[in-house]
């Protein structure tokens, strides 16, 4: 596996390099499983947190990786820092870089922001959501606790539903998903679909009644109202009577399918509150996975570098 600097996008990764990561992933969950969950695999290694917009899971799951694996961590925080006063992107991340981190986590509300980072530091630089554009983490810990379940994803049938238009894991998922060999159907009003989606590798429907009785995941998205600039349903309401999981459209999922959501949820707007606690939501799953999936990647970065199944001894 080539050597990765910068984890940007689902877009720099194979499925080979998927693989390798879901594989280094199971050592680092059994890391997580100990007593005593914390290895000394980045010891020395110092990572600053740059998150420009609210995050409590992302963010704590980044937060308790970094702790397991022994790395330290320069906190950042907007509102107390000198963004507040007028500092750029820019400056701010070249005075972090002076101080010596090797590794940039950063949410931000721009697309783009993320790579534009990578051409003023040296560290490696990981995205935790960068606007409309990409979540590459939140897909891998959810291709992580898919395949736990079903096994290979080849053939599968994966509906992404809801508020597509706004969402970063829709984009994440949808290049996740479909790399590994799954087929993935977008299920959501024509207000909430980005333009361009003739060119992404799914199908599209307007009608969940259609295809929920045919996925293996039914994989359910917020309603993203912070980045709305218009109404785009004609209530929450009607969107949940339409394209919410409600009891009944569950009942009828198959019945090892599995229901997933990155949080928050919204109950009772994109799914019934009954419904995120039956025994095949694996929603509070993904949440703990998360941390084990950002161990992988940032050993993966920021380790020695070395072939991911040779380094799975290494940190078993």
């Amino acid at each position: 596996m080539s050597a990765l600097r910068h984890l940007l996008s689902m877009e720099d990764l194979g499925r080979e390099e998927v693989e390798q990561i879901l594989n280094l992933t199971e050592s680092f969950a059994e890391v997580s499983g100990r007593q005593i969950p914390k290895v000394p695999a980045l010891r020395g290694k110092t990572i600053a947190w740059l998150f420009y917009e609210d995050s409590t899971r992302t963010r704590l799951s980044f937060e308790t990786a970094a702790k397991r694996l022994s790395a330290d961590s320069m906190n950042f925080s907007v509102s107390s820092s000198s963004v507040s006063k007028g500092e750029s992107l820019r400056d701010t991340v070249e005075t972090i870089s002076a101080m010596g981190v090797d590794g940039i986590v950063v949410r931000h509300g721009g697309a783009g922001a993320p790579h534009r980072i990578t051409q003023w530091t040296d560290a490696s630089v990981v995205n935790a959501g960068d606007g409309w554009h990409q979540h590459p983490t939140q897909s891998l810990l959810d291709l992580y606790t898919a395949t736990r379940h079903l096994g290979s994803l080849d053939g599968r049938h994966v509906a992404i539903v809801g508020d597509i238009k706004h969402s970063r894991v829709a984009r994440s998922n949808a290049i996740g998903f479909a790399m590994m060999g799954a087929a993935v159907t977008f299920v959501a009003p024509r207000t909430l679909l980005p333009p361009g989606i003739e060119s992404w590798p799914v199908r599209v429907t307007h009608d969940l009644d259609e295809v929920i009785g045919d996925v293996d995941v039914c994989y359910l998205l917020r309603m993203q109202s912070e980045r709305q600039e218009q109404a785009v349903v004609p209530s929450l309401r009607e969107f949940h009577e339409e394209y919410g999981l409600t009891a009944a459209r569950a009942d009828r999922l198959r019945d090892d399918a599995l229901i997933m959501h990155p949080g928050p949820m919204n109950r009772g707007v994109e799914i019934d509150g009954e419904v995120a606690d039956r025994p095949n939501a694996v929603i509070t799953e993904q949440v703990t996975n998360g941390i084990a999936v950002r161990m992988a990647v940032l050993y993966l970065l920021l380790g020695s570098g070395l072939d991911l199944v040779e380094e799975r001894s290494a940190v078993a």
